[in-house]
């Protein structure tokens, strides 16, 4: 009997399908000779530190650092787990061969080698690689089966990892932990984690030690077009107003123009990262809410693998291009005018040599049916694959020369001649759209007056990490790199791997060392005494870092030896150790502690007094409390400001008259009775000479809250558990519009109820 083994049940299913092993048993799936078994996820795992020396079961010093000779495995300690493990070890007991179906990855690979190991397998084992779960995919990477022996090196460069990660972790984690934790915190310390939370702290701390510096500009306005003083800005304030002066008493003459056409090339297509980045910015998704909605497309067949570290294809997918493109049905109009032809074939697509394991995440051509956040990555991926197959756009760029007297200056122009892939991209809104950048017709020697200006600017600090830009400073080991191609030749040397990434960046949120604001990534107090406290710099060097990462991608390769790596964390780790244990100072960080400060701050800040406002009305005095009212303290100058306390028979408090002096107006209060008539509500505003007026509320006709369904025009719009349907949904409307949906269409709004029932009304 064959017995295969995938990660997940999910795949196993669909390798059982193809296979013909139709028969369900627990645990596994049998038929045609074939026996498709399954873990989930990790089932094996490294000892725990107690598992090799019971006394290293104790938080202390005295027992660091912790350097086992031999790394061993156990299973998971879980019921359910150590169940399925026993299926695959009486499965693995009766086979002839066994074909490893894991993911095609190193991560994948590890997972299945130590359950062989942990299982005392020692017979035959292929290797099934593929980098789709399409039924075609399946078949075709049955066929090509390979011996185990080559992926030795990716299960070593796994191996190696792990061994790395547990050397660090397990002892900076107690070492920092007992030497400088406060009260219940836990400092956990990781070979990726810290370096990139190091990141995060030292941006933010650039940003808070920014100071901005003055420069001058000088520019100048010719025929409704801004040109630019050639040789930049200004430094001194002195020298930019001489050549100011001299600017104004002169006319704008028109030196140079010069136009030159170019190429623009289509976005690369998707690796992991590049997803990541592009769906936080577009669409606000976290790395990894990416991550798992591109890992369940691949699982339902609708894209390649997607834990991926490339933007090529190899040459053997171009044949499949064709195929492809055809069954995208919903993308039919775009994919139409490169079917009609020979389709393109670019190196900057196709190359052999930047393509290792897998390709960059392209679609399958399966379509399936889809929630709208997968329809947005899905979309994304889809679109970027069509475009690398139209034609460059070309662009004409423009750059003219002006000058008044000796002084040039100097604008820039471009415009598209041929969209070319950028149709691709075109939505109804921007098909429209004029286009930005382009000049008017200047001629040679043409002249004119001008308007100059002389303005002053300041220097602005680095912009805090949102994810997106973390994700990419992790690729690239904390280096500002935008430029495509020096991005992938780094990527070698980036920090972590793109499938863990996600996860580092998550485990830094939970572990309340970085907060979210909005968009941006920051660092909490303790995030900031934690890399305060480390004094090692090699924890905290994204660089260095980086250069494990490329020592592990060369065990992979086989250039390297897993033994080296291992043998210098444990070197690292011992001088760690060591270092720390001989700090006097300790730090005492504890999560509660740094909030609990924090709070203080706040409370001792000192509220803000009616008294301390400046006068509306002469904006000089300050606010005096009189018997009666409150008046301004320039009344002697002539200032006659008064804020009655009773108005129109109501007292009106001084948080109300604060909010009225800062907001313009009170919120709606009850209890005024204007010429002692009937009681009115309403709210305080000013008039144009700062007298109390009264805004009687006005109250909206009454709105029919629950709307009529917009498709069949006759049944109410009902909630369901996840949707919203139509209440005459069994005289067959079949209007739904679910939760995900809505919060798409939102685009990020608070769901207020009326804003929900604006998207009802125009959903169909």
């Amino acid at each position: 009997m064959k017995v295969c083994i995938a990660e997940k049940p999910s795949v196993a299913r669909e390798i059982a399908q193809v296979l013909g092993a139709n028969t369900k048993h627990d645990g596994y799936f049998e038929g045609n000779g074939y026996a498709v078994t399954y873990t989930f996820g990790h089932l094996c795992t490294l000892f725990e530190p107690n598992d090799y020396k019971p006394h290293w079961k104790s938080w202390d010093l005295n027992n660091l650092p912790m350097l086992p000779e031999k790394f061993k495995t156990k299973v998971v300690d879980n019921e359910g787990i150590q169940k399925q493990f026993n299926i695959v070890k009486g499965l693995f007991d009766k086979a002839e061969l066994v074909i490893n179906c894991g993911d095609a990855g190193q991560e994948g690979e590890l997972i299945q080698r130590w359950v062989m190991n942990q299982a005392n397998y020692t017979g035959e084992v292929k290797r099934l690689w593929i980098s789709s779960l399409t039924t075609e995919a399946i078949k075709e990477g049955f066929t090509k089966l390979r011996p185990s022996e080559d992926y030795d090196h990716l299960y070593y460069a796994g191996f190696s990892r792990a061994i790395g990660d547990w050397l660090l972790g397990m002892n900076a984690t107690r070492l920092y932990t007992v030497k400088h934790g406060g009260y219940k915190q836990m400092l956990s310390v990781g070979r990726v984690q810290t370096p990139t939370l190091a990141m995060v702290v030292n941006r933010f701390k650039e940003i808070e030690d920014f100071k901005p510096q003055p420069y001058w500009e000088l520019q100048t306005l010719y025929r409704e077009t801004v040109f630019s003083y050639e040789e930049g800005r200004f430094l001194k304030m002195e020298e930019g107003e001489a050549v100011a002066a001299m600017v104004k008493e002169h006319e704008f003459e028109i030196v140079s123009i010069n136009k030159k056409k170019g190429k623009e090339y289509a976005p690369k297509l998707f690796d992991l990262t590049g997803l990541q980045v592009y769906c936080n910015t577009k669409f606000g998704f976290s790395a990894d809410e990416t991550l798992k909605i591109v890992q369940k497309l691949y699982e339902q067949k609708a894209v390649t693998y997607p834990r991926v570290d490339t933007t090529f294809l190899p040459n053997d997918v171009y044949p499949k291009v064709g195929e492809i493109l055809g069954n995208l049905t919903q993308y039919a109009e775009l994919c139409a005018p490169l079917l009609n032809k020979k389709i393109k074939k670019s190196s900057k697509v196709f190359n052999d040599k930047k393509v290792t394991d897998h390709h960059a995440i392209i679609p399958t051509g399966v379509e399936i049916n889809m929630n709208p956040a997968q329809k947005q990555v899905y979309d994304s991926i889809v679109r970027r694959f069509i475009a690398v197959f139209y034609e460059d756009c070309e662009v004409s760029n423009t750059t003219v020369i002006g000058k008044v007297t000796t002084i040039n200056f100097k604008t820039t122009g471009r415009e598209i001649l041929k969209k070319g892939w950028r149709i691709v991209f075109e939505t109804p809104d921007s098909k429209g759209k004029k286009e930005s950048g382009v000049l008017p017709s200047f001629v040679k020697g043409e002249k004119g007056p001008h308007e100059p200006s002389f303005m002053e600017k300041q220097t602005k600090p680095p912009k805090q990490f949102t994810e997106a830009t973390l994700l990419r400073a992790m690729e690239t080991a904390g280096k500002q790199v935008d430029d495509d191609e020096m991005r992938e030749l780094m990527k070698e040397n980036g920090i972590g791997r793109p499938s863990t990434r996600a996860n580092i960046i998550e485990t830094l949120f939970r572990r309340k060392y970085i907060k979210r604001n909005k968009k941006q990534v920051l660092p909490t107090p303790t995030g900031i005494q934690l890399i305060d406290t480390i004094q090692n710099e090699l924890l905290k060097s994204a660089e260095l870092t980086g250069m494990w990462e490329k020592q592990l991608k060369d065990i992979e390769k086989g250039e390297f030896s897993a033994g080296t790596f291992i043998n210098n964390m444990k070197r690292m780790v011992d001088q760690l150790v060591y270092e720390v244990r001989s700090e006097t100072k300790r730090a005492n960080i504890s999560h509660s502690t740094t909030v609990q400060k924090s709070e203080n701050k706040k409370t001792t800040k000192k509220k803000k007094g009616i008294e301390d406002v400046s006068c509306p009305k002469c904006k000089e005095g300050k606010l005096l409390k009189g018997s009666s009212a409150y008046g301004c303290s320039g009344y002697k100058n002539g200032c006659d400001f008064l804020l009655p306390f009773d108005f129109h028979g109501k007292t009106i408090s001084e948080n109300q008259f604060l909010r009225l002096l800062t907001k313009g107006c009170t919120v709606n209060l009850k209890g005024f009775k204007p010429n002692d008539g009937e009681e009115v509500e309403g709210l305080v505003r000013f008039d144009e000479q700062f007298k109390l007026v009264l805004e009687p509320k006005v109250v909206a006709a009454p709105v029919n809250q629950t709307p009529i369904c917009p498709k069949c025009k006759k049944g109410d719009i009902v909630k369901g558990k996840s949707a919203y349907g139509c209440s005459d949904f069994r005289n067959g409307c079949d209007f739904r519009c679910s939760f995900d949906e809505i919060k798409v269409k939102a685009n990020g709004k608070p769901l207020t109820k009326a804003l929900v029932l604006e998207i009802l009304k125009g959903a169909k």
